[in-house]
């Protein structure tokens, strides 16, 4: 009976140390890039200035959107590890201690059963099974009851063979790929986005320079009229027009302004930190050109671009799947053995021992179960749709790369107009106001070309925005954004 006693012991610790490995899923890995690490200190009353390779990393170790696709990969990867341990060894416990009473006496029975099950990867199922009965009864005394049994089973059409039997494992290690590939393009478009957040900042604090510098030049200019009105060469109503464009260059600054802290507390919101934050971007607002070989930057996007090699995997997915459903239409013819012993004995010395083994073969025949054919159709309508799906996706990554490629050259020949543009404006403006000075010209124009300075400054800092946004854009396309900011996913 000290089996009987340790059963309840065992049954106890089991789902304990299961429980003790649970608390390893609690960690999830974490994105790097390479460089000094970058921390901000909360309820700093000091301006932070941040570069983009600060926020990069920040975005990293904060963004709630990689924190989350991270956390996601726990369990993704238990999946896989759940179907890759298939065809290890299976063993399972039982076991019950039961007090009883009937008519002719009162007993107490104990039970422990243990079983355990293999797959092979070539379809072939092992068993082996023991049981152990312990009987204490008040009349007939001390029983026991012991018995172990194996079986083979190895199927020959449905279910058999590496590729049917391995179908599960496969389709599990692409759904692995296909957690990677969202990983990476969870990143990527998150750091894209962290990016052109920033970019957005740089904008607006550069907008705000713009708009003081235009408003130091309209007072400047009322302080001239002043001057030309005490000195009898200008109309006293003619400074109204200076002064109205002051008020407008206020109000501008003050929209700009407002706009800078709209794009600062959109940023620290993607890098997960507080809103209280006075962060300022300080990154150098400078390009150099880049040019692209169309041709290569295809060849790169079909090698990195996570949503095209999603498609491709989806392809060999539905490839496995219609391969299963054309197996289990088939028969299901197996091979069949077995061998099981059950050994009895009782207290009044009584014992017996039977044995029995078995070997054949079982069938059986699905007849008009149209359900089976109906998965092969799905199945097979399934990979004719991914193969279209992967024609379009294919054109479209040409498209997206073509179109990419071909963006980046435009905004830099627009980038350039712009600065000649702002230079010749400038040029301009003080011309006319040295004309203003010596009375060839009227404030009229001179706020006119006033005008088209701001214009042209503004459309230069879009351009130079536009272009090194376009630069992350053809990174995103080309699935290279994580290369390009040497990004380690550590997955």
């Amino acid at each position: 009976m000290n089996k009987l006693h340790l059963l309840p012991v065992l049954m106890l610790f089991i789902p304990l140390a299961a429980h003790a490995g649970s608390d390893r899923l609690l960690h999830p890995s974490q994105a790097t890039r390479a460089g000094k690490p970058f921390s901000i200190t909360a309820g700093n009353a000091r301006s932070v200035e941040l570069t983009l390779s600060d926020v990069i990393y920040l975005g990293l170790r904060g963004n709630r959107s990689i924190r989350s696709v991270y956390l996601d990969r726990i369990a993704q990867k238990f999946d896989l590890r759940v179907a890759e341990d298939s065809f290890t060894p299976q063993l399972r416990f039982s076991g019950s201690y039961l007090a009883a009473r009937n008519q002719d006496d009162s007993y107490r029975q104990g039970t422990i059963a243990p079983t355990a099950t293999l797959f092979t990867p070539y379809g072939t199922r092992l068993s082996l099974a023991w049981a152990d009965s312990h009987t204490q009864a008040r009349n007939a005394g001390r029983s026991r009851n012991d018995g172990a049994n194996i079986a083979v089973i190895q199927p020959l059409l449905r279910g058999a063979g590496k590729e049917i039997a391995t179908a599960q494992v496969r389709l599990a290690r692409l759904n692995e790929q296909l957690n990677r590939l969202n990983l990476k393009l969870t990143v990527t478009q998150t750091i894209t986005r962290i990016i052109t957040t920033y970019r957005a900042l740089l904008q607006a604090q550069e907008q705000v320079k713009i708009a003081k510098e235009s408003l130091v030049r309209s007072r400047e200019l009322v302080e001239v009229n002043r001057a030309m009105i005490a000195a009898g060469r200008m109309a006293e109503f003619e400074i109204v027009q200076t002064e109205a464009d002051v008020a407008t260059q206020e109000l501008a600054l003050e929209d700009a302004r407002n706009q800078v802290d709209t794009v600062r507390l959109g940023l620290l919101q993607l890098l997960a930190l507080d809103l209280e934050t006075p962060v300022v971007a300080s990154e150098a607002l400078q390009a150099r050109r880049i040019d692209v070989n169309p041709r290569q930057a295809l060849k790169q996007a079909e090698i990195y671009q996570p949503a095209w090699l999603t498609q491709l995997i989806t392809i060999k997915q539905a490839e496995i799947n219609l391969a299963v459903a054309s197996n289990n239409r088939q028969w299901d013819v197996s091979l069949v053995g077995g061998a099981s012993q059950v050994h009895d004995r009782h207290e009044q010395g009584e014992a017996s021992r039977t044995w029995d083994n078995y070997i054949g073969v079982q069938v059986e025949i699905p007849v008009n179960d149209m359900s089976l054919h109906q998965a092969e159709v799905q199945a097979r309508v399934n990979v004719q749709t991914h193969m279209l799906q992967s024609r379009e996706a294919r054109q479209e990554l040409k498209r997206d790369v073509t179109n990419a490629v071909r963006d980046i050259a435009t905004r830099w020949r627009q980038y350039e107009i712009t600065r000649r543009l702002t230079e010749l404006s400038r040029r301009k403006l003080a011309i006319e106001r040295e004309k203003l000075a010596v009375g060839r010209s009227s404030n009229f124009q001179v706020l006119s070309f006033e005008n088209d300075l701001r214009n042209a400054e503004n459309a230069r800092l879009n351009a130079l925005i536009t272009y090194l946004n376009a630069q992350a854009q053809l990174d995103e396309t080309l699935g290279t954004t994580l290369q390009s900011w040497d990004i380690t996913l550590n997955d």
